[in-house]
């Protein structure tokens, strides 16, 4: 029986988290010892990081989109009482204050 220990020791061999987080900055050169990882929240300024992340409590994904990024592209379904009609408006085509906004 194989028994999963979260929380346990670090996969070696599994990639840092920083390589897909949306605050760090990877600079990569010809060597595969030639990296530099600085991560943006941190600090007000960029701090360097110079070991792979396993767990971070501000990783941000940048292969998904932010809630703003969606707000952007979303669909509205509106009614209009004076026509009669109901359908689907872009979001970008509406005024700010028309944009109906979920909290976090």
């Amino acid at each position: 029986m194989r028994v999963k220990i979260h929380g346990g020791t670090a996969d070696h061999g599994a990639p840092s988290l920083c390589q897909t987080c949306r605050w760090a900055t990877v600079i990569r050169g010809p060597r595969l010892n030639n990296e530099i990882v600085e991560c943006a929240q941190l600090a007000f300024t960029a701090r360097r990081i110079t070991f792979p992340v396993m767990q971070c409590s501000d990783y941000s994904d940048r292969r998904l989109p932010q809630l703003r990024e969606m707000e952007e592209i979303a669909w509205i379904l509106r009614t209009d009482t004076l026509r009669k009609r109901v359908g689907f408006v872009r979001s970008r085509d509406l005024d700010e204050k028309e944009r109906f906004v979920l909290e976090d």
